[in-house]
């Protein structure tokens, strides 16, 4: 009986499972319908639109043709997304003109489909070409433009146009002019300066973003526009804040800084038995404080020494903008525990130097920097931190011996000061500025493929990272955006997207740019079309934010006691947010807390009725979690 019983019960079971796999493979089936009908509906669009002034047919690429796998690799600058689990976009659009970006924007909102922007493909967690539901790539590869005015001091360049090709297009026309922008030649313009991207001048002349005086964008609908006709606040976002959360940039028009005939630079290395540890704090103390024409980037990795120990290594790879004997001098009197020698130095001009700080080969001549070709290629994991007070010698050993255990990821310090202390936080949507001694990067590089190896790298810089927590920024815990790392928060962009860009957004931009670019947002792409894993946000609806209230006041309405809430708008690591706070009164029912409304440094007025308090429309502040704790044990 029992076995009986058994056959009918296994019947039955293959039976309803047999049904759920032909019910799943029937929606597979349509969901995959669905997509490729979207794709052909886009593409269809696309050859039919009356946007086209040239035709679009030779821009298109699908997995179909036979040149998508190397049009898709060309820009993939992280091989840790060119593995075969790695989502691919249905199209490649190579955009050839403007009409093909608009017709792009255009149809993509037309048919719902997600697009990314790439322009030089350098996003360290492969956000422009890389999603988790079906998208398409417009690639402005093409755009790569550039005029140079050397008697109006500025230059036109295109988002897709390199920092080599800038650099190159200067020199062409002046040995004294160049631009405060990266050292890697391939980058990108487009991302890194509309993520506030820096280089080696930057304590001379601040941001890439700091000299910008104009830009053209495609928006939302398909606009061209200009910083005139886009207005301040889109002008502001799109310089800092992320060019592809409210359009897609096809230029930027920048000013030209003034360079010497000759700079100099040096590299100069020390290992734990030269006394790494009081140089390294030595740099803590003065590297902001430098001469402005001088900039000192310190490096630490971990090496072996001459008996095959391992040890840490601290290199300093440096430029200034004058001759040997000006450098030594100030040396001498501000950081000679370096022990900078004569010998260390060498004169050249300025693209020389970019060349030199790359590592590329002595001599390589300045036509090296218009290769759109990288060095090298591998799987990299990028973090970042910035350091507001000196690092202990204590506290630096600390750090050499976690760094020593976990051998791969590298710290580099960049020195900020000078201009970057003089520009305000607000200027800009990078808001990193006095204040800081440096920003933090923590690198990790691999050669081998698979998830399993690019797993355990990557955590080994989140280790270490976590080790960094007491001696870096804090509440919040500050990053910077074109070091783009997804551990620090995600968006799904659904209905909580504002509370999840909170995460990440503070960090990136701290609280009030964070604010005004969400408003920017909601003003110029209220619908969200441009939008990644960690986009600006819009501001929740009416909707939503009245069914918060309306939950709010349920809940007060059903204590037994009198209890008063408190808001926060200092959105922390442990920041709190309208739903939490629910869960924190019934948790505290019976105590009394305090209701505060914005007012510097978290505090603010009392309300003594909470009815009265939640004024829809009104901006709430909060403490931070550790705050709560104090204020709700009173």
């Amino acid at each position: 009986m029992e076995d009986h019983c058994g056959m009918v019960y296994n019947s039955m079971f293959i039976t309803t499972m047999s049904l759920f796999a032909l019910i799943f493979i029937f929606l597979f089936t349509q969901s995959l319908a669905t997509s490729n009908n979207a794709n052909e509906n886009f593409i269809r669009c696309l050859l039919n639109s009356t946007e086209l002034t040239s035709p679009i047919a030779g821009a298109i690429y699908t997995p179909a043709n036979s040149t998508f796998p190397a049009v898709l690799q060309a820009y993939i600058r992280n091989l840790r997304f060119n593995e075969s689990t790695t989502p691919k976009p249905a199209i490649i659009i190579t955009a050839l003109d403007l009409s093909h970006v608009q017709a792009s924007i255009k149809c993509a909102k037309k048919h719902k489909l997600l697009m990314k922007t790439r322009s030089g493909g350098h996003d360290y967690e492969g956000l422009s070409y890389v999603a988790d539901q079906p998208f398409f790539i417009l690639d402005l590869f093409n755009f790569r433009s550039i005029n140079v005015s050397i008697e109006e001091e500025t230059a036109w360049v295109q988002a897709g146009a390199t920092l080599g090709e800038l650099f190159y297009r200067i020199n062409e026309k002046s040995s004294t002019h160049g631009f405060p922008a990266g050292v890697c030649p391939t980058v990108g313009v487009g991302g890194h300066f509309s993520g506030g991207g820096y280089g080696n001048m930057m304590r001379k002349y601040g941001l890439s973003v700091d000299n910008i005086i104009d830009a053209e964008l495609v928006d939302v609908n398909g606009k061209l526009l200009n910083r005139e006709s886009m207005g301040e606040d889109l002008f502001w976002a799109i310089t800092g804040g992320g060019g592809v959360s409210f359009g897609v940039v096809i230029s930027y028009k920048i000013n030209l800084v003034r360079v010497p005939d000759k700079v100099t630079v040096f590299q100069v290395r020390r290992i734990s038995e030269q006394n790494v540890t009081g140089v390294a704090h030595r740099w803590l103390q003065v590297a902001d404080k430098l001469d402005n024409d001088l900039f000192i980037r310190m490096v630490f990795d971990v090496v072996n020494n001459t008996n095959g120990e391992k040890t840490i290594r601290a290199s300093f790879p440096s430029l200034y903008l004058g001759n040997t004997t000006n450098l030594i001098n100030i040396m001498d009197q501000s950081f000679p525990e370096l022990g900078l020698q004569r010998s260390d130095c060498q004169e050249m001009n300025w693209t020389q130097s970019i060349l030199w700080y790359y590592s590329f080969p002595p001599g390589s001549p300045d036509t090296t920097l218009l290769s759109r070709i990288p060095r090298t290629l591998t799987h990299l994991k990028r973090k970042s931190d910035y350091v507001k007070n000196p690092i202990s010698k204590q506290g630096l050993r600390l750090i050499f011996r976690k760094m020593i255990e976990l051998q791969l990821p590298v710290l580099t310090f960049n020195p900020y000061g000078g201009r970057m202390a003089e520009i305000s936080e607000f200027a800009k949507p990078f808001p990193h500025r006095a204040g800081n001694i440096a920003k933090i990067q923590y690198a990790a590089d691999w050669s081998g493929d698979g998830v399993d190896l690019a797993n355990r790298n990557v955590n080994l810089t989140r280790v270490l990272h976590e080790f960094m927590t007491p001696f870096v920024s804090k509440f919040p815990r500050e990053a910077f955006l074109n070091y783009r790392d997804l551990d620090i928060g995600v968006t799904d962009n659904g209905k909580n997207s504002y509370l999840q860009g909170m995460v990440y957004g503070v960090k990136y931009f701290k609280e009030t740019n964070f604010r005004r670019l969400v408003k920017v947002k909601t003003m110029v792409d209220p619908d969200n079309f441009f939008r990644n894993e960690q986009s600006i946000p819009t501001l929740p609806s009416w909707r939503k934010i009245r069914d918060e209230v309306v939950w709010i006041v349920v809940v007060i309405l059903c204590l037994p006691h009198l209890v008063t809430i408190t808001f926060t708008d200092c959105i922390g690591d442990d920041h709190l947010h309208m739903r939490l706070s629910i869960e924190n009164i019934f948790l505290t029912a019976g105590r009394r807390l305090e209701l505060r409304r914005g007012g510097g440094e978290g505090m603010g007025r009392r309300w003594e009725d909470p009815m009265q308090s939640l004024e829809v429309g009104g901006e709430l502040e909060c403490f931070g979690g550790k705050e709560m704790e104090e204020i709700a044990s009173k």
